[in-house]
């Protein structure tokens, strides 16, 4: 039997609405490769009106972060317009099931980038903003912290968004490109502790290497590639930091304007 993205999608649409783990989806429904995987999360966008999206973000761009989630490299998830707030955000801790955030540069575009090879260079020159940002993560697939990926699989995480589930944007500054986007320092305060750090350069050696890896990437292709306008989340410097109640979160590199949540 042919693998039907639609029902796949819908199958987590109803697993998320239900607030049970997404995974793993009844035999014949999930997804068993990557391309199918890829497919349900099309599907996915285009059942919440998200064609085109908002715009994407990368998770594992960092080597721990592969590690950490067993993957064996970068993948992607569409970011739906719903889902994107502006800094200083207050969101309600109720929406979010069982909650995690990660520490992120994030980039907006001033121009096309069409599917295929890219490097860092182009990347850069098709980037009209760079800012610090805040990923908010579900685990949606188990036990804490992470779930169960082995029994969810990956395919079936790439089909839903990689854990994604909303992001906050600080502003960017009116010129970055003189910013050493690689060594930049980022650091994550939770209720003005400190509690995780990193640079620019945990994100595939560079944050402009992780746009041209997306910009190249399978999932971009499928959604017709990357658009002026877009945001995209660059991959977060730290683990994420699961959180057990509500709380206030900064996302803090040297040379930007901070992100802001506070979750009541």
């Amino acid at each position: 039997m042919a693998f039907d993205a639609t029902r796949a999608a819908e199958a987590l649409h109803i697993a998320r609405a239900a607030r049970v783990p997404a995974g793993p989806l009844p035999a014949g429904v999930g997804p068993a490769t990557v391309a199918e995987g890829i497919a349900a999360q099309v599907a996915l966008a285009r059942r919440w009106g998200a064609m085109p999206p908002a715009g994407f973000k990368i998770g594992a761009t960092a080597q721990r972060m592969q590690v950490y989630l067993d993957l064996p490299g970068p993948a992607a998830g569409f970011i739906a317009h719903a889902n994107v707030h502006a800094s200083p955000a207050v969101l309600a801790w109720a929406n979010y099931r069982n909650p995690g955030v990660e520490c992120e540069i994030a980039v907006r575009l001033a121009r096309d980038l069409p599917p295929g090879p890219c490097d860092a260079a182009q990347a850069a020159a098709a980037v009209g903003t760079v800012c610090a940002a805040i990923e908010i993560v579900e685990n949606r697939y188990g036990p804490p912290p992470l779930g169960d990926l082995k029994a969810v699989g990956t395919p079936t995480l790439i089909a839903d968004q990689v854990y994604h589930a909303a992001c906050v944007l600080a502003e960017g500054p009116a010129e970055w490109r003189a910013l050493d986007l690689a060594s930049i320092p980022g650091r994550f305060l939770v209720d003005g502790a400190e509690r995780a750090a990193g640079h620019g350069r945990d994100l595939l050696g560079h944050p402009m290497n992780a746009l041209a890896w997306l910009a190249a990437s399978a999932e971009v292709a499928a959604f017709g590639g990357l658009r002026a306008g877009q945001i995209v989340m660059l991959g977060s410097v730290t683990p994420p930091l699961w959180l057990d109640a509500p709380c206030t979160v900064v996302a803090d590199f040297a040379g930007l304007a901070p992100a802001h949540i506070r979750f009541v």
